[in-house]
């Protein structure tokens, strides 16, 4: 007589007892947790209240903006470090609306730099200032050099302090620039706190609105990694240059791209 094999037997157990272990493996989501009568388990509790820790820490914690200039000036363009007219992190947090706007002297630094230019990037902490400080300079190592031997007229690059999306819109008019991407730190999640977004922008204005720019969100290494999220920028600028629009007249095609090249 075969004895069985008690191995297999377990696992199946274990699977019957836990049917979202195959699918949990899979994704940072909370699924299937289990729980103690009316409440979460212990285990799955802590493990929440951490998580909502690291977002608040992740929207409180200080911008280092000096060394993410230093950082970025390795990219080989000139960069300028301002400020929006947000005093201070409580301003920027009660008040969107001044993290929409550059402080007066921010205006006068651009100045300097003003010209005729096809694109300005902006680097912004938003929500969360460990994003950009991980995530743009990758970025920006493997975006910068695709459009520059494609002839691409890039202003210098602009560190905000306490910036909104729309920041992008007032750099964009202050150096001359016709378009201009936003790296900004997106709202922290309970599994993603270092999430970057980038925002593409043709022709900003003080009437531009959301539906007026293109964005790849949740840039992160488990989420779009940086090398993936570099690709599909420059694939969507190109268009947008070509195309001479964006926002939802333009769509991402890049992945079908990829796919037939």
């Amino acid at each position: 007589m075969t004895e069985p094999d008690l191995s297999k037997t377990s696992t199946a157990v274990a699977n019957d007892a836990d049917p979202w272990a195959g699918l949990r493996r899979l994704t940072a989501a909370r699924i299937g947790l289990p729980r103690a009568g009316a409440s979460l388990a212990t285990a799955p509790l802590l493990e929440f209240r951490l998580a909502h820790a690291r977002a608040r820490d992740a929207v409180h914690a200080p911008f280092a903006q000096a060394r993410l200039h230093q950082e970025l000036v390795g990219l080989g363009l000139p960069v300028v470090s301002v400020a929006s007219a947000a005093a201070d992190r409580h301003a920027y947090l009660m008040r969107p609306d001044l993290g929409r706007r550059l402080a007066p002297e921010a205006g006068v630094a651009l100045a300097a730099h003003a010209a005729t230019y096809d694109l300005a990037i902006v680097v912004t902490d938003g929500l969360s200032a460990q994003a950009v400080e991980r995530h743009a300079g990758p970025v920006l190592a493997a975006v910068l050099p695709a459009l520059l031997a494609h002839g691409w007229r890039v202003a210098p690059l602009v560190v905000v302090r306490h910036g909104r999306v729309a920041i992008g819109d007032a750099v964009a008019g202050a150096l001359g620039a016709e378009s201009v991407v936003v790296l900004i730190g997106e709202r922290p999640g309970l599994s993603a706190p270092d999430s970057m977004g980038a925002y593409v922008t043709w022709r900003p204005r003080d009437t531009t609105t959301d539906a007026d720019r293109n964005c790849l969100s949740n840039i992160r290494p488990d989420g779009i990694a940086p090398a993936d999220a570099a690709f599909k920028l420059t694939h969507l600028l190109r268009e947008m240059r070509v195309r001479r629009l964006s926002g939802v007249m333009l769509k991402d095609s890049s992945d079908v791209r990829s796919v037939e090249s």
